[in-house]
Parts: structure tokens; sequence; C-alpha cells
């Protein structure tokens, strides 16, 4: 599985990027877990609280195993190490995928922004420049926001931390 991680955007590259009909699992994946780390490391910072975070949301909303997500994590973190800019892996997902996928996508990411507790106005900022790059609108980009806040303080209030 990590061979398909490792290939996928030199393949997507010589292919000339997804079509705009379809696109594969392991694609939305690792696209999705680049983003994912890109905002974790936004402060400069990837703590522990961030990587439980995205290790948890690729073993439950892409349903893979531990292994495959540690994977998955790893793969990602190569790609936001060696790239300059996130045009290409945004273009992959605004190219690729359905807007209500990318919507999903946005409350993951700002799932994972809030793993710290903390929104500081840069991770603020980089989450407006990543849903106008995968084109979602402000208003769906707040909903998402809302969601994840809302259910944030639900799980805090019950006592639960939101991961199991």
């Amino acid at each position: 599985m990590l061979d398909r991680f490792k290939t996928f955007f030199e393949g997507n590259k010589a292919a000339g990027g997804a079509d705009a009909g379809g696109h594969t699992p392991d694609e939305f994946h690792l696209a999705a877990a680049v983003l994912l780390v890109y905002a974790a490391t936004a402060d400069a910072e990837f703590g522990d609280d961030e990587r439980a975070r995205i290790e948890w949301l690729c073993e439950h909303r892409f349903e893979l195993q531990h292994d495959e997500a540690h994977a998955l994590i790893e793969a990602a973190e190569h790609q936001v190490e060696h790239s300059v800019q996130l045009l290409g892996f945004t273009r992959t997902i605004k190219d690729g995928f359905s807007y209500e996928e990318r919507v999903h996508l946005m409350e993951m990411l700002w799932e994972v922004v809030y793993a710290d507790a903390l929104v500081e106005a840069h991770e603020a900022s980089l989450m407006r420049q990543i849903a106008g790059l995968i084109y979602v609108d402000d208003r769906d980009s707040g909903i998402a926001r809302s969601r994840v806040r809302a259910r944030l303080d639900a799980q805090q209030q019950a006592g639960t931390d939101g991961s199991c």
C-alpha cells in the first residue's frame, strides 16, 4: 500500500492530473492526508494531538487498518517535506472530487486544526487558502468548521475525546 501512495503523485503528474470524473480511494486518501499533515504543521509543530487526530481520521473516515493509516501518514509527511506548494495537492482534489467530498475534507481539516484546542491566525488563514484552492465557498467552509466545533464541544461536555 505504501508503494501505491508514494507513486500516486508521480503517476498523476505524468498523466497530467486526475480525471475530472473519477478517482481511486488511494488518490483521495493520499491527497487528503497530505493536506491534513500540511494543516497540522502550519504552526511549525506537529504535535501528538494532531498526529493522533490524523491517525484516527485515516482509520475511521477512510476505513483503513492501523498499519495502512500509519503508512499513509508517513507518505503524506514525505510529500509535505518535499513539496514547495499546496497547488498540486489542491488541484488533484479540486479536479477529481465532488463538491461534497471537498466540503467533507474541509471538515476533516478543521478537526486537525482544532486538535490542539487552539486555532491560530495563520491556521485560519491557511484554511481559507485551502478552501479557495479546492473551490469550497466560505459559507460551506464555515459550516464545516461549526460542525466540528459543535462536535468537539459535545464530546468535551460528555467527557470523551472523540477518538473512540
